[in-house]
């Protein structure tokens, strides 16, 4: 077998979480990283989802050697606890969340999620439905801004989306890489590639990945026992932000309205902050995997109460408007 990927913030995540004990999902199993180090810390049992077709024929080499300590299902985080309930592990002691794009994905310029590898324009985690290249091609010039100004936050969302519209068709990540290069300021040695910001609204666009986001949360608040904790693992800003409202109004800590539909009166807490700020990936872990300087943990404990269901606009979910689809001409030939 080969040597698996250390997944970001393990120890940390871990240390917080210790003792591991009981029952353990790890909605993004990818490499199997997490759910290994959670049996080699002391969880009985972990059952890993994964939407990835890959992410299941890699551990098919390896998974035996666990057992049942290991199991594997295919699916999303969002359905974690419908998933769980069938395989009879509800309710559960501890949820894992890694978000974000995998260490795997990217290294594999075929899947087309990489700016640093040419390959098909493509995205799509499980391999089913619309792909990048259809988005990029296929949506109007409002639309594309809107999705790279809220998903990647990028402020020059307008004139890249014009730049795309006007350089379509578009089939490789390297073609939209160098629309993107040609429409921002040259970057300065170590900054980040000027296409880093379109290439992550279009993945989070491609894979609803705040929508199954705000789904996972809500599942593992259903599926948590009470004292069971939730570790969410960020990568960007406004994933990190929606986890952490998310937290924090569940345990009647932010300010303003609160996440909930209260029925009467205030709602009772149902989540207890274990981190009280964000963990962050030290010096040497950065040094060793450079993916992981934007990694932000949080974890917290499932209260007792009832599962509400999640305010989107109160968590700051950004809500990027899907638009028309752009005719034949704006699409330019493909054939």
């Amino acid at each position: 077998m080969e040597t698996p990927h250390v997944p970001v913030l393990l120890g940390p995540l871990l240390a917080t979480c210790a003792p591991v004990a009981g029952r353990w999902l790890d909605g993004t199993f990818g490499a199997g990283g997490y759910a290994r180090g959670l049996v080699e810390a002391g969880a009985e049992r972990v059952l890993g989802i994964d939407r990835d077709p890959e992410a299941h024929r890699l551990a098919a080499s390896w998974l035996d050697e666990w057992g049942r300590r290991i199991v594997l299902r295919e699916g999303t985080f969002g359905e974690l606890d419908r998933i769980a309930a069938e395989e009879g592990m509800v309710p559960l002691d501890g949820v894992v969340l890694d978000l974000g794009v995998s260490s795997m994905q990217l290294d594999q310029a075929g899947r087309g999620f990489s700016f640093a590898k040419d390959g098909p324009l493509d995205m799509r985690m499980s391999q089913a439905g619309e792909s990048a290249r259809d988005l990029v091609n296929g949506a109007d010039e409002e639309a594309l801004a809107d999705i790279l100004f809220h998903y990647g936050e990028e402020r020059a969302a307008r004139r890249i989306a014009r730049a795309i519209v006007r350089a379509r068709p578009v089939a490789t990540t390297a073609e939209l890489a160098e629309i993107v290069a040609r429409c921002l300021p040259r970057p300065k040695p170590g900054d980040r590639h000027p296409a880093t910001r379109t290439f992550q609204a279009l993945r989070i666009a491609v894979n609803d990945e705040y929508g199954e986001l705000v789904r996972g949360l809500e599942a593992a608040e259903r599926a948590l026992r009470p004292g069971g904790l939730l570790a969410v693992v960020t990568f960007h800003s406004g994933e990190d932000r929606v986890v952490k409202r998310f937290m924090q109004t569940g345990a009647g800590r932010a300010g303003g309205d609160s996440r909930h539909r209260p029925r009467t009166g205030s709602p009772s807490p149902l989540w207890e902050m274990v981190t009280r700020r964000a963990v962050e990936p030290d010096a040497a872990e950065v040094a060793a995997n450079p993916r992981s300087r934007s990694a932000r943990l949080r974890v917290a404990r499932r209260l007792r109460g009832e599962a509400r269901a999640a305010d989107r606009v109160a968590l700051g979910v950004p809500m990027a408007q899907p638009g028309r689809r752009a005719s034949g001409r704006e699409r330019g030939r493909t054939g």
